[in-house]
């Protein structure tokens, strides 16, 4: 019987990690590109191989799958956007393909790189393919319910974000009292969250989605302890998710966290808000 072969390019947090299980569980033997400053080490006790590379080292990482007989690989976890400025180590491969990007956003990049690997015969698969219980399901999903206040700032930001999406420049906004607080750009989710706080103080939400022409092979938006730790530390109220295309990790722990700090957690279908609150 031929060996099923399963490669994950790998960045920060605990999803390489899962996703390594969730391969070994399906019967694959996983080989792991890990990138240095940003992988978890632990990965290397999950995997079948382990490559580690610097941003940027594509000819590497393309060797490293072919070696091993990779035809499939998933992309989990982020890297930190402004290693592109500070901490890229670039291959003549990895120049090439940087090169050829117009417009360097997410997506943009993302997708350069997915075509690199499948010139090769590599194909990105969805992130969640094997690990569907971690996508965001839709409702409510805390005890604790958004006000009306609140759920008009989820309408507001969820129209905001689309258009913030459209651009690819990220994910996320904090809103309150319709009224645009603060916007992701490369700092990431937990920074904007903070920045909203410092600048219009307790109340606040979030709203974070996919973009609306997201490639949702990779780069899904994901939410977990440490947002809600941010959330609480920022005095925000309530954040909206996108249900059916968003991570949301440790769900039993992270929405008790978020019940105990009474931050409301709602699944968003399709941009549409339709969740009663009491008044």
């Amino acid at each position: 019987m031929p060996v099923k072969r399963l490669g994950i390019v790998a960045g920060s947090g605990q999803f390489p990690l899962l996703c390594a299980r969730a391969g070994r569980r399906e019967g694959f033997e996983v080989a792991v590109v890990a990138h240095k400053g940003e992988t978890d080490p632990a990965v290397e006790a999950e995997a079948h191989q382990v490559c580690w590379v610097h941003l940027g080292q594509l000819g590497k990482l393309i060797a490293f799958f072919k070696k091993h007989g990779v035809s499939e690989v998933i992309f989990a976890g982020a890297i930190a956007k402004r290693r592109m400025f500070h901490d890229i180590r670039p291959d003549i491969r990895g120049i090439s393909a940087w090169n050829r990007i117009r417009k360097r956003l997410d997506d943009g990049i993302l997708r350069a790189v997915a075509d690199e690997l499948q010139r090769d015969g590599i194909t990105v698969v969805p992130s969640t393919l094997y690990l569907k219980e971690l996508i965001t399901p839709e409702g409510l999903l805390t005890a604790t319910r958004p006000d009306d206040e609140q759920l008009k700032d989820v309408e507001f930001g969820l129209e905001l974000a689309a258009e913030i999406g459209r651009l690819d420049i990220g994910q996320c906004i904090v809103v309150k009292d319709r009224a645009v607080v603060a916007v992701e750009a490369m700092e990431g989710t937990d920074r904007t969250i903070l920045r909203g706080g410092e600048i219009a103080g307790p109340g606040t939400v979030v709203v974070k989605v996919c973009k609306p022409e997201q490639d949702t092979r990779f780069d899904l938006p994901a939410t977990g302890i440490q947002t809600i730790e941010t959330m609480h530390k920022a005095q925000a109220s309530c954040i909206a998710l996108d249900a059916g295309k968003s991570l949301l990790f440790d769900r039993k722990e992270t929405l008790r966290l978020a019940d105990s700090y009474g931050i409301a957690v709602l699944g968003i279908k399709d941009g549409h808000v339709c969740i009663k609150a009491n008044g």
